[in-house]
């Protein structure tokens, strides 16, 4: 099985935190950090600098702010049922809060039809009454009692307005409870929709290939699959429930208003083009700004990961102050675009206000109008002017929800186009397997290259038998781990193939190939939990027994017996208790438990003093045993009993053989080996 280390986050660097595999043991190499070459640790000293990803390339979409909004709301199609019966409940509570108005206006024609029939005598007739007062010249003021049910001689029913308001009570209870289980069921609709977006996202990152990550910086892809799934979510959340309600308000309130007085209602509808051309006038100059918005913090937050995961490299090398300087730019464009969305975006409520209020006054000055006519009753005004600022005010919260809206979709279209990113070659149908692994690994005419127009390795033939261990030594850039990436499929060959036992290692399933190999790194990835737990990493429910067995045979006891707590000493999340030589044994025992058919050690002991390296080299011996082994080494010192050597040097083998045989041809290797050995005697001297 494999045992490379995987992602302490979740998407961080190559290793054992892909996909689980048949026994629940990390598959190497479906996640990786942005660096070509096999999984190191977070802040590892062979990626890039920290300051390597600040010119990296975008992957950012034309802004599709309709298609992205679709393709958003289309993520809560599973959903559906419960969908529609949100829209059914707000629908109710909507019929019952609009229906308010309507019910109060009713009241109070009541009391004024009171306050004018105690005024007229009781034996006089309501049309007695209208004929005195156009005889006397009031023809305004009978057209106005002629619109209400004047009882003369009689006051103010207070037991009819009581009904009424009573009610006006329950309509607006229940408006308000129905609304509450509407907003209950979109929250629910809401968050699994997230969940489910969440779980979309985690799964790309397991089938992204390698060179994804080589041109993404951690903290932007961590801020694709963090920061913009919560603004997506918060964004939902704060305008799904509130945007429906204000849609069918302003569609039960239009209804009222046409059946009250269409004139007024047309008076109405006469602001509606004109706030929608003010918010999509707005709205279009915002939207930019909130993708540069959440563009830049991707950004901020790949800097930040950066400095922290490298802050000793910076503070070494006095780049403190230039790190100092690259935060604020970006903190400064951070700002200025946060700045302007949220200006532009917070200019839409002030104006939709603004017209409403002029609106407002319209109505105001015609319904008096038709008052004073008899056109409508008071109590109509009055409920109509209740409404348009029912009306207006829908209107001006979903203008308001612009920046809301505009910022979720911002942050969608960032998460799309990561959901959207190529993914690695798709499985064969069929996944043949070697009947008998022993460890037979040729590479036959193989050919890649990581950009199209580059080649680097070309025409490459090589043969390894069971049980052989090969040395790879060259300069860097030579290709060395990328023959291991191709033999891991992280990168698929661009010509010829790699066959293991004679089985072309492009049919077989990834998970079947890496869970036949091991893998030590030169930077040891230890998780957060016991070492014992660290150690059984490599075999899923492995006994304690194997667990200390493996231990012991690459020296991992001996210093674990030292520790108060043995075995179950807990590791922080650096794993900064235990030494750097102690994490590299931790990561051969665990290498060791697995038992692989392949092992693949990658400068192993590049970081470690000398005495440690003695330990680790005896311990990797012991791992080697009856192991087809592939090492990559600088230290030429390390790599002297390998049955094969080869030198690489652009993409090429251009010498193999043993130690001894290397030496004798007084070739590339020799000038290798001179030339560490003329550093040791200086270092010496």
């Amino acid at each position: 099985m494999t045992t490379a280390p995987g992602p302490r986050d979740g998407a961080n660097q190559a290793g054992a935190g892909g996909p689980q595999n048949g026994n629940g043991n990390g598959v190497a190499g479906e996640r990786v950090v942005p660096k070509r070459g096999i999984g190191p640790a977070p802040g590892a000293g062979r990626g890039p600098g920290p300051m390597a990803f600040m010119g990296g390339r975008s992957t950012e979409k034309s802004l599709d702010f309709k298609g992205s909004s679709r393709r958003l709301l289309s993520t809560m199609a599973p959903e559906r049922p419960l969908v529609v019966l949100a829209l059914i409940v707000a629908a109710c509570s909507v019929s019952l809060s609009v229906l308010g108005p309507k019910i109060l206006g009713h009241a109070t024609d009541l009391i004024f039809a009171g306050i004018i029939g105690r005024q007229i005598p009781a034996d006089v007739t309501k049309a007695e009454y209208l004929a005195r007062l156009r005889a006397q010249g009031h023809g305004n003021i009978a057209d106005l009692v002629s619109s209400l049910n004047v009882v003369p001689g009689t006051g103010i029913d207070f037991g009819q307005i009581g009904v009424v308001l009573g009610w006006l009570a329950v309509l607006y209870l229940g408006a308000s409870l129905l609304m509450w289980v509407q907003g209950l069921l979109t929250t629910v609709v809401v968050q699994r929709s997230v969940y489910r977006l969440r779980e979309q996202a985690e799964q790309k990152l397991s089938r992204l290939p390698l060179s994804y990550f080589d041109r993404q910086p951690r903290g932007e892809v961590l801020s694709r699959v963090t920061n913009d799934i919560d603004n997506i979510q918060q964004s939902m959340q704060q305008t799904l429930s509130q945007l429906t309600i204000s849609l069918l308000s302003i569609v039960g309130v239009l209804t009222l208003m046409f059946i009250i007085s269409p004139w007024l209602a047309l008076i109405a509808l006469v602001t509606v083009p004109i706030s929608v051309f003010v918010a999509a006038r707005l709205g279009k100059r915002a939207q930019p700004q909130f993708i540069k918005q959440w563009k830049t913090t991707g950004q901020l937050n790949g800097h930040i990961e950066e400095m922290y995961t490298g802050h000793s490299l910076v503070k070494v090398f006095g780049r403190r102050q230039e790190a100092e300087e690259r935060f604020r730019e970006h903190n400064e464009e951070l700002f200025q675009s946060s700045f302007r969305a949220q200006f532009v975006s917070g200019l839409i409520q002030p104006a939709m206000m603004f017209i409403g209020n002029i609106n407002y006054v319209a109505i105001a000055v015609v319904g008096a109008l038709f008052v004073a006519t008899g056109r409508l009753s008071i109590g109509d005004v009055q409920a109509f002017i209740q409404y348009s600022r029912q009306f207006t005010q829908p209107l001006t919260q979903v203008a308001s929800m612009a920046n809301l809206m505009q910022s979720g979709v911002a942050s969608a279209e960032r998460v799309f186009a990561l959901l959207d990113a190529d993914e690695q070659s798709p499985e064969p149908q069929t996944s043949p397997t070697p009947a008998q692994v022993r460890g037979k690994v040729e590479f036959q005419h193989v050919a890649f290259r990581y950009e199209p127009d580059t080649p680097l390795i070309e025409d490459l033939s090589l043969s390894v038998e069971p049980g052989q261990t090969v040395a790879i030594v060259g300069p860097t850039g030579a290709g060395k781990t990328t023959l291991v990436n191709l033999l891991m499929r992280f990168y698929e060959v661009t010509g010829g193939r790699i066959t293991l036992d004679g089985v072309d290692i492009a049919t077989m399933s990834r998970q079947e190939l890496r869970s036949r190999t091991g893998m030590v790194l030169q930077d040891a990835w230890l998780f957060g939990g016991t070492i014992a737990q660290n150690i059984a990493y490599g075999a899923d429910g492995a006994s304690r027994e194997r667990i200390i067995a493996a231990a012991k045979a690459t020296h991992v006891d001996r210093f674990v017996c030292t520790l108060p707590d043995g075995y179950e000493t807990v590791l922080d999340d650096e794993a900064s208790n235990v030494s750097a030589g102690q994490k590299q044994l931790i990561t051969i025992a665990r290498a060791f438990l697995a038992e692989p058919a392949i092992l693949i050690l990658d400068e192993a002991t590049s970081s470690v003093d000398t005495r440690t390296e003695v330990l680790i080299q005896r311990a990797m011996n012991k791992l080697r045993a009856g192991r087809t082994s592939f090492v990559i080494a600088h230290r030429l010192s390390t790599i002297r009993d390998a049955d094969l050597i080869l030198v690489m040097e652009s993409g090429q083998i251009v010498e193999q053989g043993t130690h001894d045989e290397l030496l004798l041809k007084e070739g590339a290797y020799a000038r290798l080996y001179a030339a560490q050995f003329a550093q040791a005697v200086v270092e010496v001297d």
